[in-house]
């Protein structure tokens, strides 16, 4: 009879929080997870201005399969309904966002180039024509949105409170969701102030399934706004261009080329 081989320590206690861990997830309760995601997004709702400092990662995979991540971090000031100011700053793009509730103002800081979109509305609206004619995005937006309880869980298929989990030192409950397209999680700040500490979204549609990831970090509430804290003056030099022509903004640099399903 041959002897039978011995876990090693390490194995043995890998084995051990799997399993645990496998076990809390599928005795997790849908009703918790949308509990929680309820208030979270009531809180955030109910804040007339957030500043908020973030650090994003997005994965992309390339033609040959392989797996790459790209970094950036930044800031957000935001009033309801219809003031934002965002910046963020990775390896390949500097980018500053101001919207004053009629114009949208993107500037291109490393290639000192700005244009200008009109879009009045409110900062739902502002999204959307964002993801529309640029190639610039807002870190989290979905979690942001005055109705986002209702976007967010659209077209859910399973939802998970997998348990509690630590973000930059903050305890949070861990949430995760699934739809036919994506799966994403959210991190809770636990206690009075439910705020959103880390968002992941995964593609299941992407070769891959790649990821998108971000930290939210510094949050404030009632911070103090004025009217020039929404205000756009172009930096000297600075050449205005179409929207069309303001290339390079998102965090994934020129040249690489992304798998597609």
């Amino acid at each position: 009879m041959k002897p039978i081989a011995k876990l090693s320590r390490s194995t043995a206690l890998a084995t051990v929080l799997v399993l645990s861990t496998a076990a809390a997830a599928q005795g997790a309760n849908p009703d918790d997870a949308k509990d929680i995601l309820k208030k979270m997004t009531d809180y955030v709702a109910a804040q007339k201005t957030i500043a908020a400092k973030y650090d994003s990662d997005i994965e992309v995979v390339t033609t040959e399969g392989q797996k790459i991540s790209f970094n950036s971090s930044g800031q957000l000031l935001m009033q309801r309904p219809d003031k934002l100011r965002v910046s963020r700053t990775g390896g390949y793009a500097d980018v500053d966002m101001v919207f004053d509730g009629k114009t949208l103002d993107i500037l291109s800081k490393d290639q000192n180039k700005y244009t200008q979109i009109e879009a009045p509305g409110t900062l739902g609206q502002l999204v959307e024509r964002i993801r529309d004619k640029t190639d610039a995005d807002l870190p989290a937006a979905d979690l942001f949105a005055s109705g986002a309880y209702a976007e967010l869980t659209r077209d859910l298929i399973s939802a998970k409170h997998i348990g509690q989990g630590v973000i930059n030192g903050v305890e949070c409950e861990h949430l995760a969701f699934r739809t036919q397209e994506v799966d994403w999680q959210v991190w809770v700040e636990t206690g009075a102030n439910p705020i959103p500490r880390k968002y992941v979204v995964t593609s299941k549609t992407v070769t891959g399934q790649p990821q998108y990831s971000v930290r939210i970090n510094d949050w404030q509430t009632n911070v103090p706004v004025t009217e020039s804290s929404f205000a756009f003056t172009p930096p000297a030099g600075a050449t205005k261009v179409a929207a069309a022509s303001l290339k390079q903004m998102d965090e994934v640099p020129a040249g690489v080329t992304i798998a597609r399903n």
